[in-house]
């Protein structure tokens, strides 16, 4: 009886070290995949994934809008450049307002989502053009033109958010500032709105299709891309994946959150999502609106839309909603 207790003691604890292993050089693995630029093919191995396919595929209402806007884009972009905190240079374009319309020191800063670049933000960045913004659409970190080796999901990239708004303050201390954001880009921007020494420059925030924190998303994503069917067996794995993140990029999972960041907020803020979105779950929407401190805040679930696509599934609806709360805050 002794040797059979102490066979299954013995044979228990090797099958434990073994999948603890196992569970590290997957972990390992993906979060290079997932956050490391030198990992070979990161960026269209990750955009292959069915939330990318999906904005591709599916009907865009604002397909012409689309199509002069990026037109305009790419004839209108002018360089701009900035250092990040840790030292890396960023790169952005910058477009001036429309000089038909009379107001001044309006600015915008749109950011773009993961794997993407800031020519998906041309549509916004031109609407706010047309309201009589000066607008600036920087590339990530990782991203386009940008330096860096590790995408921060947000969290890193609130920081380098803060470098630009305060190259606009420095250039006009009397700019008034809207944030903008897409999915990652709209983590950057819940995340940086909880900073406090977020100048008073910035007047109104947008987040559209964000998640809530990268330890929820990660856990959300844990059946869709790395296959595992019980959040039983994910919980353990993307805890894995956020040590190695945190020695490797200086930043664990559960500390990158919008949630935490938006209880210290203070400005206006809109919060977006589409209701069939599977790449960052809808019920994300709710969880940043209750935790957002700021008295002033909308919300807006819009029905039908993918991920990324509620400007382009109900564009009159979008647009109504995001107009007028920017004329209501920012008094237009």
């Amino acid at each position: 009886m002794k040797r059979i207790i102490r066979n299954l003691i013995i044979g228990t604890a090797t099958t434990t070290a073994i999948l603890s292993v196992s569970t590290f050089a997957i972990a390992d693995f993906m979060v290079h995949l997932s956050i490391d630029k030198r990992c070979s093919g990161w960026m269209e191995k990750l955009m292959s994934h069915g939330a990318a396919a999906d904005y591709l595929e599916a009907p865009h209402a604002d397909a012409s809008e689309e199509h002069e806007a990026a037109q305009w884009f790419a004839q209108a972009k002018q360089p701009v450049t900035t250092y990040s905190e840790d030292g890396l240079k960023l790169h952005g374009w910058l477009f001036d307002s429309d000089s038909s319309i009379p107001h001044s020191h309006l600015y915008a800063i749109c950011m773009h989502g993961y794997t993407g670049t800031p020519a998906e933000m041309a549509k916004y960045a031109r609407r706010f053009v047309r309201m009589g913004f000066t607008v600036l659409v920087p590339a990530q970190r990782c991203h386009e033109l940008s330096e860096g080796r590790f995408v921060g999901m947000g969290w890193l990239e609130r920081r380098d958010l803060m470098r630009w708004i305060h190259l606009i303050v420095e250039s006009d201390p009397e700019a008034h500032i809207l944030l903008d954001g897409i999915s990652m880009g709209a983590a950057t921007v819940m995340m940086a709105v909880g900073e406090p020494d977020l100048p008073r420059n910035v007047a109104a925030a947008i987040e559209d299709c964000g998640y809530s924190s990268v330890w929820d998303q990660f856990l959300y994503n844990a059946k869709g891309m790395y296959h595992l069917p019980r959040r039983w067996m994910a919980v353990p794995f993307v805890a894995a994946m956020s040590k190695i993140s945190k020695h490797l990029a200086e930043y664990g999972f559960r500390e990158a959150s919008s949630v935490s960041s938006l209880h210290h907020a203070t400005v206006p803020m809109m919060f977006i999502h589409g209701s069939d979105d599977t790449f960052v779950d809808p019920a994300f929407l709710d969880r940043n609106y209750a935790a957002c401190a700021s008295i002033d805040r909308e919300r807006l679930l819009v029905p039908g839309a993918a991920h990324a696509m509620s400007a382009s599934t109900q564009p009159e609806l979008y647009w109504d909603r995001v107009t007028n709360f920017v004329k209501r805050t920012f008094k237009l």
